[in-house]
This record gives structure tokens, sequence and C-alpha cells, in this order.
């Protein structure tokens, strides 16, 4: 943590003996805490809080350990073997003491990949090879990065959505009709429901439309009241929060107008989320019932995904929730969502791991799984995995199902009601698990497709996983 600390002071132009002073330290003591020989203490965090005004996030664990888990897939998936192999403990070195350098390096890495998958998309529709063109990351992995870099926490927006419930008297399960009627009080705008049920789907869809000029929203028929109210609400987002969310979309680490434009619609979602699970009573409640997001459900008259969606936001420093991770996955292994509030998240390169539970959940609809997982940097995990699903509005038509995954680090597990039952001080209870065939280095995996990258398998070993037909029909 030194190195973040003699950052901190670099930035504020201030000398080792200057900021002893405002600590109220010795500077022989800050020299030491600033080589890393003397850890830092609580008081000292808060100090530097009260004086500063930084986030004491910028020196805790799961910070270094979100840099290490992208490192990792940077130096182990990233570097194809070349220059030889990266140690674990060279990778923690790098991250504990040079951070800068580590984040500098993941972002080469992610340009560099998006470059290449690009390149070879172009390259499978055009029929030619159109690699070494310089491409930007994908509008949605820019905004997916976005999100991931503030903890899926978006302060100033949770605020103004807390007290914009507050001021329409919005009542847990009963959020739609209060929020029709301060639409139309508010701002003269209607809501009136398509006649007929389906029409989402026949416009791609969309289950909203909204006409500046009469002042009327349109909602698609049939909606339940939960998915109603998120729409009105995302509406409301855009009429009332418009200039913030211009402001925050305006990042400039976005490469071009589609990110900025997607940007601006997430954040209206958040605000959307924020709106009707309002942070504190939200909070409240989800620690009152052991986050039973069943239970959840029912109390804010919600849906199962929207309750998992908002868990993974309560990161507010003075009040925080259980940090989650939330994935989104279809029965192909795609995963559509994905936000973190903590250090956890999966691959980019090569897919998931086979034998993460939300892949079992398609094959037990509507029943909630648990699983610890146990990655390979011997960290553990609890998830809970559960399908959802909608119908295609009609006979024929194609429907909706997903897996959604939620999880925490072990430590947290305690404060679940989904970890009765479960033995969380055994080690061997834990699932092995990796984040994806490319990156994972288990020699013994019963279902790895393919060998991790940089690596070559023995002859025989090779043979036994990758041969057409098993060993016993040969």
């Amino acid at each position: 943590m030194g190195v973040r600390l003699k950052r901190l002071r670099e930035e504020r132009g201030l000398t080792q003996a200057a900021l002893a002073r405002a600590l109220d330290v010795s500077p022989s003591y800050l020299n030491q805490l600033e080589r890393n020989q003397r850890p830092l203490t609580v008081p000292v965090l808060l100090k530097i809080h009260a004086i500063f005004g930084v986030d004491v996030q910028m020196f805790s664990e799961d910070e270094e350990a979100r840099l290490i888990t992208d490192l990792r897939d940077v130096l182990v998936a990233g570097g194809d073997g070349a220059g030889g192999r990266v140690s674990m403990a060279e990778i923690r070195e790098l991250a504990a003491g040079m951070p800068a350098v580590g984040r500098a390096l993941v972002g080469l890495y992610r340009n560099w990949r998006a470059a290449e998958e690009r390149a070879d998309a172009l390259a499978a529709r055009l029929g030619q090879d159109v690699a070494g063109q310089t491409l930007t990351p994908m509008p949605y992995e820019e905004v997916r990065d976005f999100f991931y870099a503030r903890h899926n926490h978006v302060a100033e927006l949770d605020h103004a959505a807390e007290a914009l419930n507050e001021a329409a008297g919005l009542v847990p399960g009963r959020v739609l009709p209060r929020l029709i009627a301060y639409l139309r009080r508010r701002h003269g705008v209607e809501v009136i429901d398509d006649e007929q049920p389906g029409e989402a789907e026949s416009r791609g869809g969309v289950l909203s439309r909204f006409d500046p000029e009469r002042r009327v929203l349109r909602l698609a028929a049939g909606l339940p009241p939960g998915r109603a109210a998120f729409q009105v609400a995302s509406r409301l987002a855009f009429l009332e929060q418009g200039a913030v969310l211009d402001r925050l979309s305006a990042d400039p680490g976005f490469s071009g107008e589609e990110a900025r434009v997607l940007a601006r619609i997430g954040l209206a979602a958040y605000f959307a989320g924020a709106l009707i699970l309002p942070y504190g009573p939200f909070l409240a409640a989800a620690e009152e019932l052991g986050y039973d997001i069943e239970r959840l459900a029912r109390r804010f008259g919600v849906g199962f995904e929207t309750i998992c969606h908002r868990l993974s936001t309560l990161q507010r420093p003075e009040a925080r929730g259980v940090p989650f991770f939330f994935v989104r996955v279809d029965r192909a292994g795609n995963i559509s969502k994905r936000q973190s509030a903590t250090d956890f998240h999966f691959s980019r390169v090569g897919g998931s791991c086979p034998l993460w539970n939300v892949h079992e959940a398609f094959a037990s609809p509507g029943r909630i799984l648990t699983q610890l997982a146990r990655m390979p940097d011997g960290r553990t995990y609890l998830w809970i995995a559960r399908t959802v699903g909608r119908t295609g509005g009609g006979w024929g038509a194609p429907g909706k199902s997903f897996a959604i995954g939620l999880g925490c680090d072990l430590r947290h597990a305690g404060r679940l009601v989904y970890a009765k039952g479960l033995d969380l001080s055994d080690p061997e209870a834990a699932t092995p698990i990796g984040a994806g065939c490319k990156v994972c280095d288990r020699p013994a995996c019963p279902q790895r497709a393919f060998p991790p990258v940089g690596r070559r398998l023995a002859v025989d070993e090779a043979e036994r996983r990758f041969a057409p037909y098993p060993a016993a029909e040969a």
C-alpha cells in the first residue's frame, strides 16, 4: 500500500514532511509506510479520507485482487507463452508495487484483444485477411468496463433516485400507479398500454415508446407491474436526470458516439432500478431477510433478475451491502450481462467454465441452486443460480430463457440464507472451477475443452481428452 500512499502524496504536490504533519505522524513513520515497512492502520486511513476526501477503497486488498485477476488474463492467457511463463508471485508483486503499470498493461492488452477479435470477425465476413487494422473495443465492452471501474455503483444517481422515491411517495409493491401519477403531474406525460398483447415482439422486443410531441409513453401490453414500473422509471431518468446522464456518458474513455449512447441507456436503467428499489430501504430489507432473493422480489414487487441486479450495486461507502457479482447466461454459455461490485470477474478469453452451476440451472428450471466454487488462485466463492424466462407471447413464438448467477466471496457467505446447510469451513466441499479453459491451468480437470493458451499437453493426455471417441469405445 506504500506505493499508493506515495502516489497520492505526489499528486497533491506534498513533501513527506508536509504529509506527515497533515496526518499527525512522524516523518520517519511515514517513510516506513511508503516503503511498505509498516502497515497502514485504520486511524491513518480515516485521516487520509478526512483530509484528502479520497475513497479508502483505493487502499483495499479487493482493489489489488481485481488487478491481479486482470493481469493473470494478460500475462498467462494473453502472453501466449512468449518470453517464458509469468508466475503468480511476479503478478502479485507487479499489482502491489506498480499498480499504474499493471493497469496500463491491462488496457493495452484489452485494446489488442478487441482489435484481433474484430479483425477475425471481419475476415470471416469478407473472406479475406484484415488482421493488422487498428480497431477499437466493441461499444458494449466499453460500457461494461465503465461500470466495472466504478464497482457497479453510481453514487449521484443512487442519491437522486432515493430522493425522488421519497418525493413521489412510492410504496414497495405498489410503485407503478404512483409513478404514473407522478409522471403525469410533474411532466404532463400520459402512460397508456398498447392495445394488442405481443406488440413488443412484433417490434423487436421494444417494451416502451415515448412520443415527446404528444407527451405519451406507450407500454407494451401485458407487462407485469414490476417491468412496467421499470419502463416508466427509465423515462423519468431521461426527463429528470438528463444532464447527469449526458455528463457521465461523456466519459473520455468512450471511443465513439455509439458507446456514449449505450452508456446513457445503461445509466438510465441504473437510475430506474435505484428508484424502484431505493438504496436505504432495500439494503435494510436485504440484511433483514438474509439476502433471500425470492422474498425480496415479493416484498418489492419485481422479478428475480431485477433483485439480483440491484444487489450487485450496493456499494455506497458508508453503507455497503455484500459485494456481489452478477451474470446472465444463455443456454449456449454466452454471458449477456456481467456486473461486478468486487474483484471477481470471469475471463474475457475462451468462454466460461462448464463446472460452474449457472450451466446446471437449465436442468432445474425455476429452482435455486447453490455452489461453493474454488478458483485456481485458491479463493472460494458462494454462487447462487436460477433460470428466468419469458414466453414469446403466442403459439409458436420463441421465448427467452436465461440462467442468472449471483456470487460473493466466501467471507461474506455467512450473511446469506443460501449458506444454510453448507460446510463453509471444509475446503474439500468446494467445486474446483476456472475462468475458462484458455486461461485455466488446472492439470486434471475432467471437463477441459482444450489446453490452456501457451501450454502443451503430453501426447497420451491429449489423446485421452480430445480423441474423437471415448477410450471405452475405441
